[in-house]
């Protein structure tokens, strides 16, 4: 299954990888099965964000508002890897069982999509479209 996304989200999110390099961006995957379409940026509130993120949870508890309240489907998150490569470490695994979600790396200029098969980190692909949808 191929899941799309705009060149204007992919290049939002490199943009937004890019302006904090000693830290990891991290932020809320929003669409359904087939695009990627909305992102909202999340404060990193981890203890060490150098080499771990955590959602800022009022941005959490907002989507899910959102979503019960007929807003767009929260589908999963993204983070970067500032210095390493957009592979899922174990930590990583760990929260996408927990949470079933898709997961979006971004290290440098590189960008992977994730999803947990059974207990296997599968790489998604990812195409980017430059024709907005009508």
């Amino acid at each position: 299954m191929t899941i799309r996304i705009s060149s204007k989200l992919r290049d939002q999110l490199l943009a937004l990888a890019a302006a904090s390099p000693d830290r990891e961006v991290c932020g809320l995957l929003f669409g359904d099965d087939r695009e990627i379409s909305a992102i909202t940026p999340a404060i990193n509130v981890a203890a060490r964000p150098a080499d771990s993120f955590e959602i800022d949870p009022a941005t959490l508890i907002a989507a899910h508002k959102a979503m019960r309240a007929g807003g767009p489907t929260l589908i999963g998150c993204y983070h970067s890897h500032p210095n390493g490569v957009a592979v899922p470490s174990a930590r990583d695994e760990e929260a996408m069982a927990a949470l079933g979600w898709i997961w979006l790396i971004i290290a440098g200029h590189d960008m992977v999509l994730w999803r947990l098969i059974g207990a296997v980190a599968h790489e998604v692909p990812l195409r980017v479209s430059t024709i907005p949808r009508n």
